[in-house]
């Protein structure tokens, strides 16, 4: 289809936007927002009725409750016999209590201590033993011989509990002091 590129029209400059009015068609509201409008506001009247109608039932219950409320007043109060029979009643065990010797040799407790360090040098151990005891922890040296010299090894402990294990671990891992874990077994 041939066109003519000639007379193209131009648009006309001139022409202004009418300027929105009152009677303009795009400021009407839609039929859609008449209908959900119209919608919302009778479910809203259809629950403020429905509420309206429940308001005696409330009445009702709570009249209930109070006369039940009464007659469990007039009901009679339980007794509790067992403050007087406990007292009176015996139960007699035939089992030998442990002595002390049975009970400290049944029950051995491991021992769990901390290795701060192991120095081929006395003085090396020393230091370290140092530094531990200005954390306010009980150190000791032990010197060990192996079969590649004498050692001298730096232990925190032993430990009465967990926390206290922990707690001496945090305190050497602020110091950037390496830490090993040993479980001695307890004396049986």
């Amino acid at each position: 289809m041939p066109q003519d590129y000639a007379r193209k029209h131009k648009p006309a400059a001139s022409k202004r936007p009418q300027a929105a009015g009152r009677n303009s068609p795009g400021n009407a509201p839609s039929p859609r927002k008449w209908f959900f409008a119209g919608l919302s506001c009778g479910v809203f009247l259809s629950a403020l009725v429905w509420l309206a109608g429940q308001q005696p039932e409330l009445v009702k219950t709570v009249v209930a409750v109070g006369d039940a409320v009464s007659d469990q007043d007039t009901a009679p109060k339980p007794t509790f016999d067992f403050y007087t029979l406990l007292p009176e009643q015996q139960v007699e065990v035939d089992v030998e209590p442990l002595s002390a010797e049975q009970q400290s040799r049944s029950t051995p407790i491991d021992q769990y201590l901390l290795q701060a360090g192991s120095f081929q040098r006395a003085e090396d151990a020393d230091r370290r033993r140092g530094e531990l005891i200005l954390l306010d922890l009980e150190a000791r040296v032990q010197e060990t011989q192996g079969s590649n010299g004498r050692w001298f090894r730096v232990y925190i402990g032993p430990f009465e509990s967990r926390s206290q294990l922990e707690k001496a671990r945090s305190l050497t891992a602020q110091q950037d002091i390496d830490t090993l874990l040993l479980k001695r077994p307890g004396q049986g």
